[in-house]
């Protein structure tokens, strides 16, 4: 896969690329502040070559707050069907938010939230990547455990059982149905039918356009 890289830290950035080198990957593009990101990508635009994912820090410069996922959104209007993934070092739910406000639309792109802790953890690192670069959305688990427990008193998610709010938080890790089995020690059938229960409490109906990341959602956009 192909990816741009944006990150402040020049060690930081040199072990990501490093990283992602060895696993097979090819950077085409690094930038160290928000401003040269989006050129980087407008120039790759320009030239036909848009990677399959980009991956920002969220805090750079020039202003050190939230430049790099303001780079983000832009990038994201800009080319509509960009896969993005975002890194944080905070659980910032905000931050989140902001990105993924579009992740529930129909023909959505990947999008992905992850703390910079993450990346130490290879093999999840690179499978969030895979899932956000086919189209599928990754949050960490952090973000959603600080979510959940913000949002208990929500009408909708004090519906769901401790069992469904588990399940929905490996729905925003990206898990598939057989990876939420094979994690919780449950069956395919079992999780299929709090996967329903959980589109049934949320009120997503069967006519509803990707209700596994509308669900996610359910709370993060109210955050």
């Amino acid at each position: 896969m192909k990816l741009a890289l944006a990150d402040d830290a020049a060690l930081l950035r040199a072990g990501l690329v490093g990283l992602l080198e060895r696993a097979g990957h090819e950077v085409v593009a690094e930038a160290a502040d928000a401003p040269s990101l989006v050129a980087a990508i407008d120039e790759l635009a320009t030239a036909g070559q848009l990677p399959d994912v980009v991956l920002t820090d969220v805090r750079m410069p020039p202003g050190m707050t939230d430049d790099g996922l303001r780079a983000a959104v832009e990038l994201r209007q800009r080319y509509p069907g960009l896969a993005i993934m975002v890194l944080s070092q905070y659980v910032a739910p905000a931050y989140a938010s902001v990105l993924l406000d579009a992740a529930a639309l129909p023909q959505a792109p990947g999008t992905g939230y992850l703390l910079k802790e993450r990346v130490g953890r290879v093999a999840d690192f690179m499978n969030s990547l895979q899932v956000v670069a086919g189209g599928g959305l990754v949050i960490d688990p952090e973000v959603v455990r600080s979510l959940l427990q913000s949002r208990r008193g929500d009408s909708k998610l004090g519906r769901l059982t401790p069992r469904e709010h588990e399940v929905l938080s490996l729905m925003a890790d990206g898990s598939s149905n057989s990876q939420i089995a094979e994690a919780l020690v449950i069956t395919p059938a079992a999780v299929a039918k709090h996967v329903a229960n959980v589109f049934a409490k949320l009120d997503l109906g069967p006519d509803e356009e990707n209700r596994r990341v509308r669900a996610v959602l359910a709370y993060l956009n109210q955050a």
